[in-house]
């Protein structure tokens, strides 16, 4: 992968005049060579990840990965099913995957209830679907290659007499 790429990946808020002194390039040359990576599709979007346990107004929010066995489309492999179910708001991710199943699906919703009824009436019920095996996630350590660190909890010291 270029090193301009490589870069922005780790840092997305680097900016042209950094990547330039870190490459030994010209400022113009940077900008240049990220507007053709944004044009072809090479980069899709800068992004920043959010520790929501810092975040005050933090309501709660549940994600599941749920696998998903599907019946390939003749002609069509996984691609058109995939399409489909990638397009419900609720889902973040969609990745074909090797194994037991063929679709590892992210899905978000407010709480538990949301996600099982997306699940139970919008996913479990398409044609294609096989299917399906949800896993709650319960605590995050590590997102895109970032250590959450835990809020610190107001820890009370022990007294004994």
């Amino acid at each position: 992968m270029d090193e301009i790429l490589e870069i922005l990946e780790k840092d997305g808020r680097a900016s042209v005049e950094d990547i330039a002194k870190m490459m030994r390039k010209k400022p113009d040359e940077v900008k240049k060579a990220i507007k053709k990576y944004e044009k072809e599709g090479a980069i899709l979007k800068y992004k920043a990840v959010i520790n929501k346990d810092f975040v005050k107004d933090n309501e709660s929010e549940v994600r599941a990965l749920i696998e998903v066995n599907i019946v390939p489309q003749k002609d069509l492999g996984f691609d058109k099913i995939a399409e489909r179910i990638y397009s419900f708001p609720e889902v973040t991710s969609c990745y074909l995957i090797s194994g037991t199943y063929d679709l590892l699906v992210v899905v978000e919703g407010k709480n538990l209830h949301t996600v099982s009824n997306f699940v139970a009436e919008k996913l479990s019920c398409l044609e294609n679907v096989r299917g399906t095996a949800t896993h709650f996630l319960l605590k995050k350590y590590k997102e895109d290659g970032v250590i959450l660190k835990r809020k610190s909890e107001n820890q009370r010291i022990a007294i004994s007499y």
